[in-house]
């Protein structure tokens, strides 16, 4: 089987996915893929928030992904770890709370880490944030 690339041959997934992120047969109506160009860290939130309450948990980890591998070195620990939540997120609503649990607490290290450097938190509580991630319902996770 070969892999959809791009024009400059980077890899690229043409394959419709469902809310979760998991791939549907090509043809089949998937929801609308997000880009994966970094956004802003303000648009970053904004959009992944939306995601998130939209149940798409899964693009909201592929939107802070992007703004992850974009942002300035001091910043990773922030964006790995709330990219690291929504793919918590993604695992709990797919049915793997154990997987779920283990991200969302791996996530939540990440911001705990962040936390302590004095970084610019862009709004969010992080501390909230870190509390609702290590509860045992993630619905607890509020950002």
């Amino acid at each position: 089987m070969t892999r959809d690339r791009d024009a400059t041959g980077r890899a690229r997934q043409a394959r419709p996915r469902d809310a979760l992120g998991r791939p549907l047969p090509y043809g089949a109506a998937g929801v609308e893929p997000v880009p994966e160009e970094p956004l802003p860290p303000l648009e970053s939130l904004e959009f992944a928030r939306r995601l998130v309450a939209e149940g798409r948990p899964f693009a909201a980890h592929e939107v802070l992904e992007a703004r992850w591998k974009a942002c300035p070195p001091q910043e990773r620990d922030l964006w790995q770890g709330l990219a690291q939540l929504c793919v918590g997120l993604t695992h709990t609503a797919r049915g793997n709370s154990v997987g779920g649990a283990r991200l969302l607490k791996r996530g939540a290290a990440h911001l705990n880490t962040y936390r302590a450097s004095g970084g610019p938190a862009y709004g969010l509580n992080l501390a909230e944030i870190v509390t609702g991630a290590r509860s045992q319902e993630p619905t607890d996770l509020k950002w």
